[in-house]
Parts: structure tokens; C-alpha cells; sequence
């Protein structure tokens, strides 16, 4: 059984096929199969079967699968700090979503890299979908924003991943308050609301938000523009170009000087968390487990929601480093 096998094996077991997994890795499909086929040997195993297209695992295949995201997974780590180990000592890898990155992630990190000795970070905004994946790969030390979702078919507690509320916020429809909509009483039905332009940063709304799971709810859809960054969503509604959910703390000045008025709509504000993700503490890092911990003290909590506009994807500093999209 060799490393190569069993990162070929764990990409096959992710995807699902060996033509995803060869493309993935650069190489045939034949030399998929052929290290495959080594390790079935060793293991006595058939570990998949063909099945519609793709493969379906046996027991034996769904045993192996963990243990070798696992071992890959150590094995990737162990080698990025060796190699990094003079210079990086401290340094996290952290994936967030756009929301927590764009208005919460600069003010949190920002002082936590003034807290904690040593600490310094790298900053990738990630689809949520993505994020449990690329935890268990330890492609990031921590997830912050949306919390991860288990892939279809997989129930959260083989995840290995353990959670952590840290940031409640509330979403509310907002509109400029020269807008035809401001003058209206509630309650207002979303539906009446769907053959206006919507805005949203680059993430829209997403499913696995609470906003997404209030529109499920509601039964609607409505066609979302997507611009750049939540604050230029922001920026063509306050100019009354549309309607938005906007973040309850990023507008509440905006709506006590009278720019924006929040919209009565049922079902709103949508409350929803953010959270702090790591493997478990197991196989997470010290580092890791100090941010997940930091990040729910009241000291980081006045930091994120302090007035001011927000300060995530515009920061750099000498300790920390946020790119819009990996």
C-alpha cells in the first residue's frame, strides 16, 4: 500500500469515478486503474463495483475511504509544515465565506493576530458547499462564515468536523428610501416583491444560508443580481436601483439617517450564524482551535459588529492576507 495508491483511491472514493479522479490528477484512467488495482490486490478487497455510470463502494471501500483522506490529508499537512516550518510556525490557512469575509473577517483577524504571539494568517473565500471538503483534505486549518454541509449522501457525523457558533446576525429587505416600495405598510408578502431587481454580492443567496432557507420556505426565487462585493450591492440599492437582504448591523446606520428603509416583509429579519469550523480536535491544529475559541469572546464579537463599514476583503496587513476567490 503506498501513499499514491491511497490518494488515487480517496479522490475515486470523493468523485465518485475514475475518469474525474484521472482528470483530476493528470493522468489516465488505465493508470487509475492500475492503482487501483494494486491496492485491491493488497487489501483482498474489491472496495467498489461499477455501478450507474460511476462506482459504489463496499464496506471494505467506505472503511478505506476515511483512512485514506486521513493519511493523504497527514501526509499533505506533514509536508507543508516541514517545509514551512522556519518561516510559518504560526500561520493559519483559513477558508471563508464572502459574506464573513467581506464585513467581519479583516476586524476579527486584525485583532486576533495583535492577541495572539506568533499568529499570522492566509485568507481564501470558498464556496460554503466546498468547505467540508477541503477541511478534510487540510487544504485550510478552519472554516469561517456558513457552516459546512455534508456532502449528498454522507451524514454530518462522518464528517469529522466539529462547529462553532460565533456571530449572530439578522438580514433584513432594505430599499432607498426615495424608492416606491419605502412608503409601504406591512406585513408584505416576498412574492409581491419578486418582479423587483434583487442585489446580493458575489455569493448571491445561498441554500445552505438561512436567507436561502427562508426563500425555500416562502416558496420562492426571485433573480438575484450578483455584483462584486455585498458593498457595492449595497451602494446600487441605495441609489434605488433595487431591493437587498442586507447584513441588520452593516445598514442600521444607513437606516437611522433615513438612506434605506427596511422593508416589512413576512419572515424577516432572517436570523442566521456564522461559525467557526475545524477537523476535529483530534487532528486539528493548536493554532486552529485558539482562532475558533478567540472568535466567539465578546472582545472579537464588538470588533465584527462595531460601526465604521466594513473591513474584510479591502484589508492587508503585515499578518494577514484575504484574496476575493481561491
Amino acid at each position: 500500500m503506498t501513499l499514491s495508491q491511497l490518494r488515487t483511491f480517496a479522490l475515486v472514493a470523493r468523485l465518485g469515478s475514475l475518469h474525474a479522479a484521472a482528470e483530476v490528477l493528470g493522468v489516465s484512467e488505465p493508470a487509475v486503474s492500475s492503482a487501483l488495482a494494486a491496492l485491491r490486490q493488497d487489501l483482498g478487497d474489491p472496495l467498489f463495483v461499477r455501478a450507474g455510470g460511476g462506482i459504489a463502494l463496499t464496506p471494505g471501500g467506505r472503511a478505506l475511504a476515511d483512512y485514506a483522506q486521513d493519511i493523504v490529508g497527514l501526509a499533505d499537512q506533514a509536508r507543508w509544515e516541514v517545509s514551512n516550518a522556519q518561516n510559518d510556525a504560526g500561520r493559519l490557512k483559513i477558508a471563508s465565506t464572502a459574506p464573513f469575509a467581506e464585513h467581519a473577517a479583516g476586524r476579527l483577524l486584525d485583532l486576533f493576530t495583535k492577541r495572539v504571539p506568533g499568529a499570522s494568517v492566509d485568507v481564501v473565500v470558498e464556496s460554503a458547499e466546498d468547505l467540508a471538503s477541503l477541511l478534510q483534505e487540510r487544504a485550510y486549518d478552519i472554516a469561517l462564515g456558513a457552516r459546512p454541509t455534508p456532502p449528498a449522501g454522507t451524514a454530518v457525523t462522518e464528517l469529522h468536523l466539529e462547529s462553532v457558533p460565533f456571530l449572530r446576525y439578522q438580514r433584513a429587505l432594505v430599499a432607498a428610501a426615495s424608492h416606491p416600495l419605502a412608503p409601504l405598510h406591512g406585513p408584505i408578502s416576498v412574492a409581491r416583491l419578486l418582479d423587483r431587481p434583487w442585489f446580493a454580492g458575489p455569493a448571491g443567496i445561498q441554500d445552505s444560508s438561512e436567507e436561502g432557507r427562508w426563500l425555500a420556505s416562502m416558496g420562492v426565487a426571485p433573480e438575484i443580481i450578483r455584483l462584486s462585493s455585498e458593498t457595492e450591492a449595497l451602494a446600487a440599492v441605495r441609489a434605488g436601483e433595487g431591493i437587498m437582504l442586507a447584513l441588520g448591523h452593516v445598514v442600521r446606520a444607513d437606516i437611522q439617517a433615513g438612506v434605506l428603509v427596511r422593508l416589512p416583509v413576512v419572515g424577516t429579519p432572517v436570523t442566521g450564524l456564522w461559525w467557526a469550523t475545524t477537523l476535529d480536535h483530534r487532528r486539528t491544529t493548536t493554532m486552529a482551535r485558539t482562532l475558533q475559541r478567540f472568535a466567539g469572546t465578546a472582545e472579537a464579537t464588538a470588533a465584527m459588529v462595531a460601526p465604521g463599514g466594513s473591513r474584510g476583503l479591502e484589508r492587508r496587513g503585515s499578518k494577514f492576507h484575504v484574496a476575493l476567490w481561491s
